[in-house]
């Protein structure tokens, strides 16, 4: 399945015109659909880059708290960007929580959501206090990301989630046009192989540190989470609630710390 896709363009530089090629990335929609008791529910669509879309089931129902482990999901079949999932009785599916009215944009993880109640009180494992990172490995850890973007580094039109280990090792990373779909296919990594919660490594977005993505982090158990880019105000306050380290603004040596800065060892 293409993930990216090559266009023609009229070129403007310098007042000149000429006719070329770009490479862009693919977005398209898949439904998901779920079995539960016997009783299918749609749960809207998902604007995303295909590939990777197991993992993005997987990491998209354990964020949301659908499911709490892979033991949760009985099958998964995705033909034609549509899927259905066939989910234990014992499972977490609430419709009233679970069930969104519009689509999802590849730009909102929680669009379409009647009620954020069941957001805003994470369901998730707490978070170890242990886990401390140096200074100098904040900025080297962007870079590291930036390194491994291979869908970015052609059409400039994805974002990335990686998890880099405490010795500055990449250990997964996933890339999509939408953010939080790049945190939800990196997550399903993890949770289909039943390694969650994730302490063996911290979080490093391309982009910006929103709710929904600081969100996903506490539910995952992460201890701390780098972003290139700017925290929201529910980002800070979410991640001082629930013990996690937040670091945003990442270029060269700089970075500026908002929650928890206990963890960074100064070098």
């Amino acid at each position: 399945m293409d993930k990216i896709v090559e266009v023609d363009i009229r070129k403007i530089s310098g007042g000149r015109n000429s006719h070329e090629t770009d490479d862009i990335a693919v977005e398209r929609a898949m439904s998901i659909r779920i079995m539960h008791m016997d009783v299918q529910h749609s749960l809207g669509i998902l604007m995303r880059t295909p590939g990777n879309d197991v993992e993005l089931v997987y990491g998209f129902l354990y964020c949301e708290g659908v499911i709490g482990s892979s033991r949760d999901i009985l099958e998964v079949n995705i033909e034609d960007d549509d899927c259905l999932v066939l989910v234990t009785d014992e499972c977490g599916f609430d419709p009233a929580e679970h069930i969104r009215k519009t689509s999802v944009s590849s730009a909102c993880g929680l669009c379409g959501r009647e009620s954020i109640s069941n957001l805003i009180h994470i369901h998730g494992p707490p978070i170890p206090n242990d886990k401390n990172i140096h200074s100098t490995a904040i900025s080297s850890s962007v870079e590291i990301l930036r390194s491994r973007q291979s869908i970015f580094s052609r059409t400039g039109g994805t974002h990335a989630a990686g998890i880099i280990d405490y010795d500055g090792n990449i250990i997964a990373i996933s890339e999509d046009v939408g953010r939080h779909n790049a945190l939800d296919k990196l997550m399903g990594t993890f949770v289909m192989e039943d390694r969650m919660p994730i302490t063996e490594g911290y979080l490093v977005v391309s982009g910006r540190a929103s709710f929904e993505l600081a969100y996903k982090a506490i539910r995952c158990g992460i201890p701390i989470f780098i972003a290139v880019g700017a925290p929201s105000s529910m980002a800070i306050e979410m991640s001082i609630e629930h013990g996690m380290t937040l670091i945003g603004f990442v270029k060269n040596s700089t970075a500026s710390v908002y929650s928890c800065p206990s963890r960074i060892i100064n070098d």
